[in-house]
Order: structure tokens, then sequence, then C-alpha cells
């Protein structure tokens, strides 16, 4: 079983739109730009901005943007908005059970950080360490030496026209509730 599941990886792909993006972004157009499902990118997207990573504003034009630069936001920040600080294990202090011990550990079984859990712990530190250090600008970096430059053009053309497409969709669907009024 995976620590991180499809929240994190959602959220950290959607993110990366938003990196050279200004303009707010729709989670919708985030999903569907994505061909992830909708519901998952809606209800994650305010546990982001909840822990201050996001700012969010309505209306057509309305959608989410990045509270502060990619710079600034380190993975460990959106992993943790999004998943909650899961530790990478739960010692179950079986040191101390043994049958030899007829319910009695002796005070050397069980003294100290029991090993297995320490290296555990030495383990969750260097993960998070390297989570702390890698921003989402570094993300975006990644992505940008690997996709062609016509990609991401094509992309913030897609975007943008999906913010046209909204509002003259609604002022549509506005015009024809009217002309359906007596």
């Amino acid at each position: 079983m995976a620590l991180y599941g499809a929240s994190t990886e959602y959220v950290l792909h959607s993110l990366l739109w938003l990196v050279t993006h200004p303009e707010p972004v729709s989670s919708l157009d985030l999903a569907e730009l994505q061909e992830i499902p909708a519901a998952f990118v809606a209800k994650l997207l305010p546990r982001l901005e909840k822990a201050g990573l996001l700012t969010a504003s309505e209306g057509l034009k309305g959608g989410y943007r990045l509270a502060r630069a990619a710079e600034e936001i380190s993975v460990l920040a959106v992993v943790d908005a999004v998943e909650g600080k899961k530790s990478l294990f739960n010692c179950q202090e079986i040191r101390g059970r043994c049958a030899l011990f007829d319910r009695q550990p002796p005070t050397w079984a069980t003294q100290g950080v029991c090993g297995i859990h320490a290296v555990m712990l030495r383990a969750e530190q260097a993960m998070r360490a390297e989570l702390a250090q890698t921003s989402l600008a570094d993300l975006a970096r990644s992505v940008r030496n690997k996709a062609p430059a016509p990609f991401f053009r094509e992309a913030q053309s897609w975007l943008g026209d999906r913010v046209q497409t909204r509002r003259t969709s609604k002022v549509r669907q506005r015009k024809q509730a009217g002309s359906l009024l007596p």
C-alpha cells in the first residue's frame, strides 16, 4: 500500500498548471485538462486554500491560483495539506511481547527507541527533508525540460478558451431562461 496516493498525485499535477498560468483556473478545467476525476479535484483544492497554498475567486473567470510564488511552495507543504501529517511507520512495540517474558518484559527489552522504529524514523525524516527542499518551481522546471514548447502554448490556449466558453455558456443559459419567461 502506498503512503501517498492518487490525491497527492492529482493535486501536484494540477498545481503544475498553475505555476505558469497567472489567471485563476477552475477545478473542473484542471480535471478535464488532465482527464482526472473532477469531484476529486474539487474536493482537494479547498484543502490547499485552507493551508494558504492557493487562493480562490468566484465567478465566470474564477478559480484557483497559487497564493505565493512556486519557489516558496514545497512539495512537503502540498503533501501535508492533502494527506495530513502521516507517519511512515506505526510501531506496535512488539519487542515487549515475547512469550518468554510472561507479559512482564525486562527493562533491557523495551529501553529506548525500538531499533526498527528508529530506522523507520530516519527514513521518514529523509523523505520529508527531500519533499521540503523540492518546490513546485523545481517540479515545473523538470516537466518543462521534457515537453516541447508548443505543448505549453497549447495548454495555455486551452485554459484560456475554457474561461471564454464558461462565460458564453452562462450568457446563453441566461438568455434561454429569460426567453422562457411570460
